[in-house]
């Protein structure tokens, strides 16, 4: 799987855990160069609170686009370490 923004490679990896329809790559395929600090939370009832990255790639900004849950509820512990994307991110 990939995951693609303004035509770049932002993640790629075989291992991706599918939970409401979202891809969830390992937070380590994740390009770190392409992100920098968000501090928008939101909050899933049965994930917990997530976290945002904000994604910069050729000078254009994509405001929240990766988000993860660095402390997920018991019942979400599948997504740990791991982080989805959304707001025209491909992932295919």
């Amino acid at each position: 799987m990939k995951a693609i923004w303004n035509n770049t490679v932002i993640a790629e990896s075989n291992d991706t855990v599918l939970v409401e329809g979202n891809h969830y790559f390992p937070e380590s395929s994740l390009k770190k160069e392409f992100t920098t600090f968000s501090n928008h939370k939101s909050s899933c009832a049965w994930k917990g609170q997530a976290s945002y990255y904000t994604l910069i790639v050729n000078g254009n900004t994509n405001p929240d686009a990766v988000w993860y849950y660095p402390d997920p509820k018991p019942e979400a512990e599948m997504v740990r370490g791991r982080v989805a994307f959304w707001k025209g991110v491909t992932v295919a």
